[in-house]
């Protein structure tokens, strides 16, 4: 069997981590923090990691650590090898070094995920790959270890461009919820009655339903925090404008979502979001 190297070991790439040596895949994971994972092997350095692992997987936070990994890739034999991005960044990172990653004898795709770390865990997320006919079809097989959704939406950068359309839609979804929550407080109406209704019926969408205990403050569980949705909104809205377009309800968000930062709810789960939307009633 192949070996698989995560590199990032963030909230994500744990998961990713755990998930495929859950599924029977040799997992080694790398960090530039050094942060362990239980159960899963550490290389000792990046280079080692890309030298040693016929996948690599980054799990990476911004534009400017993605594209010093890959520069790195780079700079070693990748012959055999792909790199699958499931990083949030604009796709503009992979797509200006794919020639020089093809040249080195390695695929390339970006293949973004939608879905928390605990959906991730339960092999229940969704994830989108971007590029050629024979690097999806590489990919799809090891991305199936951590998802039965696994799409070849199109070509390189692609993958990137679904989720944006994807999770935008959530978020705007949140900033909705931002406009009537106070409405039900102010009539009266009960935060979980309201929530209850929208979730049973053609208005509702899993991911509030999914929510619901943490709204009403019955789980305290962090699955994506609100901070991290911040950070993808910036990047969403940068890609819908590299197609000279603009979104202004995802720009709403995004404002919405930085005034929660500055209420101190950065390290909360969105859910938290909705609950204030309410009580601002």
């Amino acid at each position: 069997m192949t070996k698989t190297g995560i590199i990032g070991l963030g909230r994500m790439g744990s998961a990713i981590a755990q998930r495929m040596r859950a599924q029977g895949h040799i997992v080694q994971g790398w960090t530039r923090s050094g942060r362990a994972v239980d159960g899963i092997a550490t290389a000792a350095n990046l280079s080692s990691l890309i030298d040693t692992c016929d996948t690599l997987i980054l799990s990476l936070l911004d534009d400017t650590a993605v594209a010093s990994v890959l520069d790195t890739c780079l700079t070693q034999d990748l012959t055999g090898k792909i790199i699958i991005d499931t990083s949030t960044v604009v796709p503009t990172i992979i797509k200006d070094r794919i020639s020089r990653i093809e040249a080195k004898g390695a695929l390339a795709v970006d293949a973004p995920i939608s879905g928390g770390p605990e959906l991730v865990l339960a092999g229940q997320c969704s994830v989108f790959i971007g590029g050629s006919d024979d690097a999806a079809a590489r990919a799809e097989p090891i991305l199936s270890a951590i998802s039965g959704r696994v799409f070849h939406v199109g070509p390189l950068g692609t993958g990137l461009v679904m989720k944006t359309i994807n999770n935008s839609m959530l978020q705007c979804y949140f900033s909705g919820l931002d406009d009537m929550m106070p409405l039900a407080k102010r009539a009266g109406l009960p935060l979980e009655t309201a929530l209850r209704i929208l979730c049973g019926g053609p208005a509702g969408i899993p991911m509030i339903a999914d929510r619901i205990p943490k709204i009403l403050g019955d789980d305290e569980t962090v699955g994506f925090e609100i901070q991290a949705a911040h950070k993808d909104n910036g990047v969403f809205q940068r890609v819908v404008e590299a197609y000279g377009l603009s979104s202004p309800i995802l720009a709403l968000a995004g404002e919405r979502q930085k005034q929660a930062l500055a209420d101190g709810l950065g390290a909360k789960d969105p859910a938290a979001l909705v609950t204030a939307a309410y009580n601002r009633g």
